[in-house]
């Protein structure tokens, strides 16, 4: 990996990109600031952010202006930024499909359950969401507490992936 110096492009992917990949965007550019930029796209993007993931997030005092559903292809065209790290946050224990991204960027899957598709009152709904920022915003912090200059590509990799499988970082 680069120098300490670096700022490092990170994508959150997400079949819809309206929830859990939005909400990592938001959570890395707060924790990450001036060492990581990130961005979220979706395969199938819906079009608008989900309400709740952007009430939750401005209760948190995340800025929410740019925040945006959009398909992955804007990062694939001439000019858009070279990523770094890409993540995906679909949940395969539910049998969503999560888009794969080309190319070298280190990756790892962080899924999280989908809190747009939890069912009952708005209390419960809300609850949902408020657990996913809990599980990006402990994934995330492990992320950025890393070493990354330190590290070969395979030693983070593998320290990636633990980071996506350990229960503790999701809870």
């Amino acid at each position: 990996m680069p120098d300490p110096s670096t700022t490092y492009n990170v994508l959150f992917l997400c079949t819809e990109n309206s929830a859990r990949s939005i909400i990592a965007e938001a959570v890395l550019n707060r924790l990450g600031t001036g060492r990581f930029k990130a961005f979220s796209a979706g395969s199938l993007p819906a079009g608008r952010v989900h309400p709740y993931a952007l009430d939750l997030l401005r209760n948190h005092d995340y800025p929410t202006a740019d925040l945006r559903s959009k398909n992955w292809d804007e990062f694939t065209v001439p000019g858009a930024p070279e990523m770094d790290f890409v993540f995906t946050v679909c949940d395969n224990a539910a049998n969503e499909v999560c888009p794969v991204w080309p190319g070298q960027p280190v990756s790892a899957h962080w899924g999280v359950p989908d809190p747009a598709a939890v069912a009952g009152n708005e209390a419960v709904r809300r609850a949902a969401f408020a657990d996913t920022m809990r599980y990006m915003t402990n994934r995330i912090s492990a992320f950025v507490s890393l070493p990354l200059a330190s590290l070969d590509r395979m030693t983070l990799k593998k320290r990636l992936d633990d980071i996506g499988k350990d229960r503790a970082a999701a809870v």
